[in-house]
């Protein structure tokens, strides 16, 4: 018996949809650090006032918290992707300018978890070098060099739509076939999401570390089952964000 084909998936029509969505995001998408600053402190009781202050805390602490951020990031990617999988590739592509969205707002959530803002036009970049570390790419300083955010950040975009198209058909080939489609689809968003996140978090914890060892932060005790330690004083890290 013949051997059955994979439908083939373009890949013009996803790099240029997924670049288009993430410099649309780049330009439009940005998390309220004052509301989310809010939002969090209350869910998880933080002992902070601002989000360089996370880099006091130990990384036991910070590390289930961003876990809970991809974990809600890659579900909300996942009812998306259900959606738009039921139609065919014509409805699917364009998706990605929501994947592209949901990406970088999880991105910006695990910056600041870290204490990194993005304020600035340096601190931009350094926000796009970890999107460019999610997707599973070394830029290396040749590829930065000394220009402004303005002319890297959209180099960097080019390189991460590469990727991602790359990455995107070679699973997307479901999601042409309505049947199974939205099954699909959302298995392909949740993974996709959880994959940057779970690199971006290695990213930003590296960088948390490096930091910490630089500002020479005293040393706090890793948690004793559900408990860490902050300042001497125990604080208990409660189950999920409500």
């Amino acid at each position: 018996m013949a051997e059955r084909k994979q439908p083939r998936v373009s890949l013009g029509p996803l790099t240029a949809f997924a670049n288009a969505g993430f410099r649309r995001a780049y330009s439009q998408v940005r998390v309220d650090e004052h509301k989310y600053l809010k939002q969090v402190r209350r869910a998880y009781k933080l002992p902070v006032e601002s989000w360089p202050q996370m880099l006091h805390l130990e990384p036991a602490v910070i590390a289930p918290i961003a876990q809970n951020t991809i974990a809600d990031s890659s579900k909300l990617a996942a009812l998306e992707g259900a959606g738009l999988g039921i139609g065919s590739f014509l409805t699917a592509v364009p998706g990605m300018g929501i994947l592209a969205t949901i990406t970088l707002r999880m991105l910006q959530k695990l910056s600041l978890l870290h204490g990194f803002e993005y304020s600035s036009e340096a601190e931009n970049v350094q926000l796009w070098i970890a999107a460019a570390s999610a997707a599973g790419l070394d830029l290396g300083h040749d590829f930065l060099g000394k220009q402004a955010a303005e002319q890297v950040v959209p180099r960097i975009i080019d390189r991460i739509a590469v990727r991602v198209g790359q990455d995107v058909a070679e699973n997307w080939a479901g999601r042409i076939i309505p049947v199974v489609g939205m099954a699909a689809g959302a298995a392909i968003n949740y993974y996709f999401v959880r994959a940057w996140g779970r690199r971006a978090q290695s990213h930003f914890a590296k960088r948390h570390r490096a930091v910490r060892e630089r500002l020479e932060a005293p040393t706090v005790a890793a948690p004793l089952s559900a408990v860490a330690l902050y300042g001497g004083q125990p604080y208990n890290l409660p189950d999920r964000a409500t």
